[in-house]
């Protein structure tokens, strides 16, 4: 089974416009989680400029199914998350100031940073997982350095969808394969939606977990969270 994870940081996004509580992110989490969802996920950054830190504290209690947190593996980022010790921790490459994230780490030329990162989670009981594009080598580089799973990122896929799906979705089941020959766990994150995610697991459906925010939300706007949530789930559905 492909357990959904929900970003939930655009709804902190909103709640932040105000300086207020409203929409209350907790409840929110809480609520996505009593209608299906099967992971929550946050992506604190530095300046706060959407989940802040005090969200991460205060979701770690409710989140009852998977908490995931997202982030460059700062110092101030690594005590945060031994602290608080969700399920998983994904490690993203971006920049402080980055919108959002654009690219997997490199694994090869970080090799000894990301070691260290993931032994520091691995005795803090954390799974990690290395966000990496759609290639083969970084992948089993991944495995080599100490990480539990990798996550791909498929804005690639997402571009290239309409045009050639099939083309689109080759290098993910290269580097989804890569993984499953040597037991490592995969995710995958970034720009899937209800129009492109039912393909992309058929194409691999041995993935454990997709983490959705920005285009689940939105659809949230017109469908509603449960509807939007029950549709998620059905292009997960096996």
């Amino acid at each position: 089974m492909t357990r959904l994870s929900v970003n939930i940081n655009k709804v902190a996004t909103l709640r932040n416009a105000r300086g207020e509580n409203v929409p209350d992110v907790v409840r929110f989490a809480i609520d996505c989680e009593r209608l299906g969802a099967q992971g929550i996920t946050v992506h604190p950054r530095p300046d706060e400029r959407h989940i802040t830190r005090a969200d991460v504290y205060a979701l770690r209690p409710v989140v009852k199914t998977e908490f995931n947190i997202e982030g460059y593996p700062s110092e101030d980022f690594m005590r945060l998350v031994c602290e608080v010790r969700p399920e998983q921790v994904t490690l993203v490459p971006d920049a402080p100031s980055a919108v959002t994230s654009n690219s997997g780490w490199d694994v090869v030329a970080n090799a000894d940073f990301l070691n260290q990162i993931c032994l520091r989670l691995s005795e803090a009981g954390i799974r990690s997982s290395i966000f990496v594009n759609a290639d083969p080598a970084q992948v089993r580089k991944a495995a080599e350095v100490g990480a539990n799973r990798v996550e791909l990122y498929t804005k690639p896929y997402a571009d290239n969808y309409a045009k050639d799906r099939e083309a689109a979705v080759a290098p993910f089941i290269a580097a989804s394969q890569a993984a499953l020959e040597i037991g490592l766990g995969l995710n995958a994150g970034h720009d899937l939606n209800l129009d492109n995610l039912e393909y992309f697991h058929r194409s691999l459906p041995l993935l454990d977990e997709v983490s959705i925010g920005h285009a689940l939300i939105s659809d949230a706007l017109y469908l509603g969270i449960g509807e939007t949530i029950r549709r998620y789930l059905a292009c997960l559905a096996d």
